[in-house]
């Protein structure tokens, strides 16, 4: 009766252990997660994207999962394995303190064997890791860019490269197990052979009637609860190796720089004219921007032009904040923008870009991520004014219809017309269109660029164009070259003073003979 008591309590009090365990684990799994998001939020951009989305992925996703095994199971499998043989360990020696000590014969042995894998751990775990990531990266490279693959006929080259790291990175586990295998099975052989010493031992006291025959055969039997226990723990020793260097990639990720910014507002801006003041900025330790200056005043049309990587998207996205200057100064209104809070900046800006990402909600939700709270009418009503709302009427839902993730259920001109609309509802007085109808049709063109002129009256805006005759009635255009601004002024004051910018204008007017 007592023996089925203490039986049942034994499963029950490993049930509640196990129950709090778990939740306990999961609980410090969720807040791990939520922290790493909310560190990408305060992050730079160029920091964000310094890694790949699948090892932000392998990070946050795969790899604290694989915390859980080991934090779940230290209070339930630790606890009553460890304690448990050390109460029948001091049981047994207070039976006899020499069969007690003899039963550890071949601990030394077992010891030596886990000693020795737990050296290799260093040499093949960090590569474990490596290609893991490799193949994290690999996969959403080849799911993320399959449209191309298969329409520039890359299959095969693709294909292989990410059979190339599956392959990496199964052999990279297969090599360090290998090596694992003889120091595993010796250890688990010599490790709980209690009865090699006790036996022997238990049987020579007996005879010389040191030892009762009785007191023999409980000691036999509490040795299968000394050692035999430790063994379940041993079982954990690879994860809890494995967890120091989890931890250390999600300690990579929270020590990043962020972006400082104050919690309120020292000044409120007295317009939302824009000054950049000896900007400098670098990325990868390669300066981008060469102490640039520019004043943007409030309410009027700016362009910024220039060959590729001369860095106009890269002022764009300080100005809008994305990044953090190096040095110099960026002020809206007379207010350096690390005076204001980022939440209260954001909505004094609003970006769109040539890659707008559309999320895998309804249509109704991405265009209301522009102004939260915002009601249906009022989306609708942005959408009649960006011009969108006649072809997402269209759409199997409405308003309702799900845009698929990254808005591939949608063609391009029909995310950048969302994505506009989104950026209407915002309202920002400040508008920066970073060649924001780059890969649209030109039937598509033609109504997004209707759309900007209603999104951006009256406002700041800062154009991004590839195609100078859009900005040609810009109030100032300004000529970006390998990180400085060369030249600025109307169109026709670039065309006379700056070479370059005559002879970009003169390309694309060209360019624009032979398409017609």
């Amino acid at each position: 009766m007592q023996i089925g008591i203490l039986w049942m309590l034994r499963y029950a009090f490993h049930g509640f252990s196990t129950y709090s365990s778990h939740g306990a684990t999961f609980g410090l799994i969720g807040n791990a997660r939520k922290k790493l998001l909310k560190k990408l939020n305060t992050m730079p951009l160029g920091a964000v994207q310094a890694r790949s989305s699948g090892e932000y992925k392998n990070i946050i996703c795969d790899r604290a999962d694989q915390v859980e095994p080991t934090l779940a199971h230290v209070v339930p499998e630790f606890t009553a394995n460890i304690i448990g043989a050390i109460a029948m360990f001091i049981y047994m020696m207070h039976i006899d303190w020499r069969v007690g000590l003899w039963q550890l014969i071949c601990i030394p042995a077992g010891l030596i064997a886990f000693a020795v894998m737990m050296a290799s751990t260093p040499k093949y775990y960090p590569n474990t890791i490596k290609k893991t990531k490799a193949l994290n990266a690999a996969t959403v490279e080849y799911i993320g860019g399959i449209e191309v693959i298969k329409a520039f006929g890359q299959s095969k080259t693709s294909y292989g490269k990410f059979v190339k790291a599956a392959k990496e990175g199964a052999d990279c586990f297969i090599d360090w197990m290998q090596s694992q295998n003889f120091w595993q099975n010796f250890g688990m052989a010599c490790f709980p052979a209690t009865m090699l010493g006790l036996l022997p031992s238990g049987v020579f006291y007996c005879l010389n009637g040191s030892l009762a025959p009785a007191d023999l055969i409980v000691l036999i039997i509490l040795s299968f609860g000394t050692v035999a226990p430790l063994v379940t723990v041993f079982g954990y020793a690879d994860d809890m190796s494995r967890i120091g260097e989890i931890v250390s990639d999600m300690a990579d990720v929270m020590d990043e720089k962020d972006m400082v910014r104050p919690s309120v507002s020292k000044n409120k801006p007295r317009s939302f004219a824009i000054s950049l003041q000896n900007v400098r900025f670098s990325y990868k330790d390669t300066e981008i921007l060469h102490s640039i200056s520019m004043e943007i005043a409030d309410g009027t049309v700016n362009a910024l032009v220039g060959p590729s990587g001369s860095g106009k998207s890269t002022i764009a996205r300080l100005i809008a904040s994305l990044w953090d200057v190096d040095s110099g100064a960026i002020t809206i209104g007379g207010v350096n923008i690390k005076d204001m809070p980022l939440s209260v900046y954001n909505r004094y800006v609003a970006y769109v870009s040539q890659e707008n990402y559309l999320f895998d909600k309804s249509v109704m939700d991405n265009i209301r991520m522009g102004r939260e709270g915002a009601t249906d009418e009022e989306v609708m009503e942005a959408a009649k004014k960006c011009g969108c709302h006649d072809f997402i009427m269209s759409l199997a839902n409405g308003y309702q219809t799900i845009c698929g993730g990254s808005g591939g259920h949608l063609s391009g001109g029909e995310r950048q017309r969302i994505s506009i609309a989104r950026a209407m509802l915002k309202d920002a007085p400040i508008v920066i269109l970073d060649e924001a109808t780059s890969y649209t049709d030109p039937e598509s063109e033609a109504v997004i660029q209707n759309a900007l002129s209603r999104l951006t009256a009256g406002k700041t805006l800062i154009v991004i164009a590839h195609r100078l005759s859009t900005i040609a009635d810009a109030d100032k255009i300004f000529l970006i070259h390998d990180g400085n601004i060369e030249a600025s002024g109307t169109q026709q004051e670039l065309l006379q003073a700056s070479p370059l910018y005559r002879s970009m204008w003169e390309n694309h007017i060209a360019a624009r003979k032979e398409e017609a």
